[in-house]
């Protein structure tokens, strides 16, 4: 598999679509359950155990809806190998996006926030065979989900939160030197990609209920911002495990192109007044499951046309 990817909107080739086959919320990572303490969510506990698999079977619809959107775009699609998560009492395959990190040719096998996710590099053998992988150290003091990156070509957009912090930042600086980092943290939660969305070259989307003209990061000084004030709240069930942020989160196909989420319909009208070609979508469990299109992916390889 070729590892060649340095931003988030040069025309997609080659890319790893999640899957949500044998689901699980774990039961014994500490980390994980001890966020029925810190959640700000009062109306039901935090789950526990295998995703019903109604659940499972309705977003491996979508997903499949996914990977044939992007065949059709002329990307060369992988899948993860199943893994028996609630055996292992993991979680699961379907945010490719959180595990690894794809930094120009060098891939970055992080040490994430919940430490029972890091089984899943066992899922992507087939990303990792053949290619140069810098493995964060698995001790405490290093915490990263690659999901808290935003690849700008020469610069890393570094959100620091729970699943990213400061010393793994330092870290990344160290053994990524021809990457510059740029720290930011804009609020409380975990990922960027539910903030910020570059779109192409000069070009990007701001979740404005956390970003604005003071707190904006200083890669995007000379960028146009569209701000976004609102989205449609999709539904879940039981349990939000991701806000109504996840509908910002999209995938760019290329430069001039992006699938979104259809219900987002002002938000589609504003890409098309950027002359954005936009592929409606729907990943009906994206809150229940905690991953829109972006997540749900992994980019492999990207060409800059």
């Amino acid at each position: 598999m070729k590892i060649s990817s340095y931003n988030e909107w040069d025309t997609l080739r080659e890319i790893v679509v999640g899957t949500a086959t044998n689901a699980n919320w774990p039961v014994n990572d500490p980390v994980f359950r001890a966020e029925a303490e810190t959640t700000l969510w009062k109306d039901s506990p935090l789950p526990s155990g295998p995703v019903p698999k109604w659940i499972i079977d309705e977003a491996n619809h979508d997903l499949e809806g996914l990977c044939d959107l992007l065949r059709q775009a002329g990307v060369i699609v992988h899948r993860p190998t199943d893994l028996d998560f609630v055996a292992l009492d993991g979680m699961y395959n379907y945010c490719p996006r959180d595990r690894l990190l794809v930094a120009g040719d060098t891939i970055v096998d992080t040490n994430m926030h919940y430490s029972c996710r890091n089984m899943e590099t066992e899922s992507l053998q087939a990303v990792l065979y053949g290619n140069r992988v810098l493995k964060m150290p698995r001790e405490s003091e290093f915490v990263l989900d690659a999901a808290n990156v935003c690849r700008l070509n020469d610069t890393l957009l570094y959100l620091e939160s729970a699943s990213g912090n400061r010393a793994a930042a330092v870290w990344l600086a160290a053994n990524l030197p021809d990457w510059k980092i740029e720290t930011c943290n804009f609020y409380a939660g975990v990922h960027i990609d539910s903030t910020v969305v570059p779109l192409r070259e000069g070009l990007v989307l701001l979740n404005a209920a956390r970003v604005n003209e003071q707190n904006c990061p200083n890669v995007f000084k000379s960028w146009d911002k569209i701000y976004v004030d609102e989205v449609v709240a999709q539904d879940f069930y039981q349990y939000p495990y991701a806000s109504k942020w996840i509908a910002m989160n999209m995938l760019v196909v290329d430069p001039h192109t992006v699938i979104v989420d259809r219900h987002q319909t002002a938000l589609i009208r504003k890409l098309e007044q950027w002359s954005f070609t936009v592929i409606p979508h729907e990943l009906r469990h994206s809150r229940t499951l905690g991953g829109g299109f972006h997540c749900v992916t992994l980019d492999t390889w990207r060409n800059n046309d």
